[in-house]
């Protein structure tokens, strides 16, 4: 028996990636970084890293990089709520998850607003039912919830509303510590978290080269207490990184590699994800594209660099410039997805996405479901075996036959296609005049609504979900002040 072949793009060859990561060792010991939180700081200068007393920038020598890489876990596990399924990162798994903290939600008519707690619940639940979008996302910041308590409470949302793994991210220190609480609560304690990580916390410096407080605790404090961190590294390319895709790849691989030293201080063997957003800077209109091929391409460098080393990888990919749902923004969602598919990325994060992350839509969520379907079914490949190749079925069937009858298409035809949701419009032409004339766009509307109908997302145990709902009041009353 053959195994399929699956599909893969690679821009870069060994001998580059090498190239690039001795550039970054360069950047780190001859440049060096800028790490404003000071216990942080004390790690890396007690493990052998140098400030200059002038710059306050921080050299980090080549041993200590090595010596993170061979102690970051090369598989990380995410789990469901109830731990009955699991997601492995790492190898040539692919999954997805919706764009990330977005500040706008475009509704169906075209409006553009401020979301709201209860455009994240439908949020939650339309992830939940979809068939290709594997993990949640808090994927909003909510206008009607106070600063000190809104990055708490959209993890609380998600949480009560879907058993999937979540991609997240604190807003302020004390909000990291408020989320921990809540997550172990779901689980079943602190052990159990560790155990059955549902979760992964972003963890972003500032590009170029610089860890601030909020990044560096993130850091720290998830990889004491064993939650996985996705490192992300948003550069501009041509702003706030080179303008070359080489010279970005060697800056942000740079502030990676810095990122997972200071996590393997930390706690030797705390799980990392190589991750990062790209986006190039349209000097015509002074505006960040996320949709810009280049931007894509930096993405799959970020895949190859995270395989080099061998670790688990994620990416945002799958996001528009787009401000509405239209040609352009499938063309660039499903451009973005495909890509980072081919290139091996474990988690995909941007479906659903517009306006260069700064904008979500449940309509588009549900196209981009489709699409990522699609890039699944492409990257599984293609069967050659005596059963595939179908010479009995061709006989059978014989020169001017047909194959619907036939035994052979009853046992591939749903193996071997991908059937899409009812986005899609796969009717004849009559057929579609006669239930509508519809577009994409409505029909991913009607969809949505179907599910929002239709789908019972699994509940909390009675007794957790009470603890939750405690804690979480408990929070919204007392006056946390902001980290």
């Amino acid at each position: 028996m053959s195994l399929p072949l699956s599909p893969s793009t690679e821009l870069f060859t060994r001998s580059q990636l090498e190239l690039i990561h001795a550039g970054s060792i360069k950047v780190l010991q001859e440049i060096g970084i800028v790490v404003q939180e000071k216990s942080a700081l004390k790690l890396l200068e007690n493990a052998g890293a140098t400030k200059n007393p002038k710059t306050n920038f921080v050299s980090i020598p080549e041993n200590l990089v090595s010596e993170a890489l061979a102690r970051a876990p090369k598989n990380i596990a995410l789990y469901t709520r109830d731990h009955k399924e699991v997601l492995p990162l790492g190898k040539e798994n692919v999954y997805y998850s919706p764009g990330s903290t977005t500040p706008f939600i475009l509704d169906r008519d075209g409006t553009i607003r401020k979301p709201v707690s209860s455009d994240l619940v439908k949020l939650a639940r339309v992830t939940d039912a979809l068939e290709n979008i594997d993990l949640q996302s808090t994927a909003l910041v909510l206008s009607d919830i106070p600063d000190n308590i809104g990055d708490a409470y959209r993890l609380f949302l998600v949480l009560k509303n879907s058993r999937k793994p979540i991609m997240t991210g604190a807003f302020h220190n004390q909000g990291l510590l408020n989320m921990k609480k809540l997550l172990q609560i779901a689980v079943g304690g602190a052990e159990e978290l560790v155990r059955w990580p549902i979760a992964v916390f972003c963890a972003c410096p500032t590009t170029p080269l610089t860890w601030g407080d909020l990044g560096t605790q993130t850091l720290m404090h998830c990889g004491e207490s064993g939650i996985p961190v996705e490192i992300v590294p948003a550069p501009q390319i041509g702003v706030t990184c080179p303008a070359t895709l080489a010279g970005s790849l060697v800056q942000l691989n740079a502030e990676f590699l810095s990122g997972l030293v200071i996590s393997q201080l930390a706690r030797t063997g705390a799980p990392v994800i190589y991750g990062g957003v790209a986006a190039t800077f349209d000097m015509r209109y002074c505006t960040a594209r996320s949709g810009a091929i280049e931007s894509m391409m930096l993405v799959s460098g970020y895949a190859q660099m995270g395989r080099y080393y061998g670790l688990p990888t994620s990416t945002y990919s799958g996001d528009t410039d787009a401000k509405t749902i239209d040609a352009q923004a499938g063309l660039e969602a499903g451009v973005g997805i495909i890509l980072a598919t081919l290139s091996g990325v474990n988690v995909v994060s941007g479906p659903g996405g517009m306006n260069y992350l700064n904008m979500q839509s449940l309509e588009k969520l549900a196209i981009d479901d489709v699409v990522c379907g699609m890039a699944r079914r492409l990257r599984r490949g293609v069967v050659v075996n005596d059963d595939t190749l179908a010479l009995d079925a061709i006989k059978k069937a014989g020169p001017g036959g047909q194959f619907l009858n036939l035994k052979h298409t009853l046992d591939w035809a749903l193996k071997e296609q991908f059937m899409p949701s009812p986005v899609v419009d796969r009717q004849s032409l009559d057929v579609w005049k006669v239930k509508g004339s519809k577009n994409s766009a409505s029909n991913a509307a009607d969809f949505v609504d179907k599910l929002l109908r239709e789908h019972k997302p699994e509940r909390l145990p009675p007794d957790i979900e009470k603890h939750l709902d405690a804690t979480v009041e408990e929070m919204t009353r007392s006056k946390v002040p902001i980290a």
